[in-house]
């Protein structure tokens, strides 16, 4: 794969949507938390070497982006800084500080799902990961399941909105009562 490709350009492999759909289970793990339901693994040689959900708000820690926490234990489990000829799957684009780990950790490839048109770092609001200042610029493939990653985040944030409304109609009537 040509790593000058745009993620909808770049070549699929075949075994893509099996391995997203295990990112998209761990995007459930982040969701049963009450963090943004956001689920990234690595994978060399086959085998999942690094897995992660988000949990900022658990962990109390800004960074704790589902990408980074894979990335740390693929890094660990191939016991270098460097996990070439890896390939990430993430159910979202990859945010820019995200973006900065991955060209770090040189991986080879990055599959997302959904689009981030808000903060996405291949392409939708910026282009950090094929930068050609950068020294390394990994495949990209996105779109792989989009409506089904899309779809987790969307619900999540129709229901923190339903709870939000909820939670603002019972503090209504309470004050109403007093």
């Amino acid at each position: 794969m040509n790593s000058s490709n745009s993620p909808t350009e770049a070549v699929i492999d075949h075994s893509d949507e099996h391995w997203m759909q295990l990112a998209i289970e761990r995007a459930r793990r982040a969701e049963a938390l009450g963090e943004v339901p956001v689920g990234a693994i690595v994978v060399l040689n086959g085998k999942i070497i690094g897995e992660g959900w988000n949990t900022p708000i658990t962990d109390h820690d800004p960074s704790a982006h589902a990408e980074l926490q894979a990335i740390r234990m693929a890094a660990k489990a191939v016991q270098n800084y460097r996990i070439v000829d890896a390939t990430l799957y993430v159910t979202l684009e990859p945010c820019p500080m995200c973006a900065g780990a991955i060209v770090h950790s040189r991986l080879k490839r990055v599959v997302f799902g959904a689009y981030d048109l808000k903060t996405g770092a291949a392409g939708s609001a910026l282009q950090l990961l094929n930068h050609s200042q950068l020294n390394h610029q990994p495949g990209l493939c996105g779109g792989i399941l989009k409506e089904a990653c899309a779809e987790v985040i969307s619900h999540f944030f129709a229901r923190r909105r339903a709870e939000k409304k909820a939670l603002k109609l019972a503090q209504r009537a309470y004050e109403a009562e007093r």
